[in-house]
């Protein structure tokens, strides 16, 4: 993988940074078992990196008007902060990317679709809040992914142009906001693998941060 050079990085973070997808996973399989759904991985993969209102719809498409998405978003939201408050899990290789982009003065930020305050609580209990410039969330962009709003508010807070951006997603929806916002684009996989339309789009794609880091920064 061959990086054209660049001036700021943008992360995605349930699933690109934080190891949160895979808990969120199975809180949403139980949480629709006990309110008398089944929960299905075509379903699951189509909320991977959605936003509140987007996954309400998937999920009303999914099981009818009956579905009560307000109590499922609650429980869900509930058992998360319940599970991740002792410790929220790092992706491989982003505490260390983050290190070094922070030692060469690469500005960072979080572009994702989660409300604030889960992600403020997250990054925080990571440790990682520090490591950003800027965090930009659902709360505040009009147009969640996959438009480009969010990856587009992000460079303007870092004062940087878009092209010279480098952006780092794990959805389809994701990549889809960051490639339209015409940044350079690494997807790294997480639960959901790239389709023939991402591939399309000439994106990099990467097992981990770890290959993003040693590509970026091969001397050290």
């Amino acid at each position: 993988m061959t990086l054209r050079p660049f001036e700021a990085a943008i992360f995605d973070m349930d699933g690109t940074v934080l190891d949160t997808e895979s808990v969120f996973r199975g809180i949403v399989f139980d949480v629709c078992a006990d309110l008398g759904f089944e929960m299905t991985d075509a379903v699951h993969h189509s909320m991977v990196g959605s936003s509140h209102e987007r996954t309400n719809q998937l999920l009303v498409e999914a099981y009818g008007v009956a579905f009560p998405y307000s109590v499922f978003d609650d429980m869900c939201r509930r058992t998360m902060r319940e599970r991740l408050t002792l410790g929220v899990p790092v992706k491989p290789g982003a505490r260390e990317i983050l290190l070094e982009l922070r030692s060469r003065k690469i500005p960072t930020a979080i572009a994702t679709s989660s409300r604030r305050p889960h992600a403020q609580l997250h990054l925080e209990v990571a440790g990682l809040i520090e490591m950003f410039d800027t965090i930009v969330t659902r709360d505040d962009v009009v147009n969640p992914k996959p438009h480009p709003e969010p990856y587009l508010m992000a460079a303007g807070r870092l004062g940087v142009e878009p092209g010279v951006c480098l952006a780092f997603e794990d959805s389809h929806s994701g990549v889809h906001a960051a490639h339209g916002a015409g940044m350079q684009t690494i997807m790294v996989p997480d639960l959901v693998h790239p389709s023939e339309e991402i591939r399309a789009l000439g994106i990099a794609i990467v097992e981990s941060l770890e290959h993003v880091h040693r590509a970026a920064f091969p001397t050290r």
